[in-house]
């Protein structure tokens, strides 16, 4: 996979020296832009990053650097929603192992609204297609975190809101998604 220029940033698959710059990009936005901090059975990636991304072939780990400065994230894991939390019919619609699940698609507040998330996610979209073995691209998302529900709407197909049930708890704003795969491999 090769390197993306967009604008000033590089778009790449991350390398050993960038995994505490990710580490720290994924941890600010699960305290500050989430509210509850790092939950170990929700993020036990992030402190691995080398044996879950770097280390599976069939899993990825995008960063977009400015000025050797990790300010964006994407994840891919060959995953589908885990069951608890997330219901059992989703898990079972999205089976590991043939659903790359994209995650960690975190940008930092001071390098939002240039199109890096969506550079990102084309980029994380691509590699699944051209990955033996997926068949379906899979994404949940707390549409609380501002401009969140309107960027996955714009990439993506609903396919459950809990919103609307409550399966996930009261307060839970998770919504969760289906991308199309991309046809013929990279765009």
């Amino acid at each position: 996979m090769s390197n993306t220029q967009h604008h000033a940033y590089t778009v790449r698959p991350a390398t050993p020296a960038d995994v505490e710059g990710a580490r720290r990009v994924m941890l600010d936005t699960f305290y500050r832009e989430f509210g509850y901090g790092y939950v170990p059975q929700w993020h036990r990636d992030v402190l691995d990053i080398e044996g879950t991304y770097l280390d599976d072939p069939r899993h990825l780990l995008l960063v977009a650097v400015l000025d050797g400065e990790v300010v964006a994230t994407t994840g891919v894991r060959s995953a589908g929603p885990a069951h608890p939390p997330h219901p059992r019919r989703l898990a079972e619609q999205y089976p590991s192992g043939s659903t790359a699940q994209l995650v960690r698609v975190y940008v930092h507040p001071d390098h939002r609204r240039r199109g890096l998330a969506r550079t990102l996610v084309e980029t994380a979209c691509d590699f699944v297609a051209d990955t033996p073995g997926y068949e379906r691209i899979y994404l949940h998302t707390n549409v609380n975190v501002e401009g969140s529900e309107p960027f996955w709407r714009g990439l993506a197909k609903e396919i459950f809101d809990a919103r609307t049930t409550g399966e996930h708890g009261p307060g839970v704003a998770t919504v969760h998604f289906e991308i199309p795969m991309p046809a013929g491999g990279p765009r």
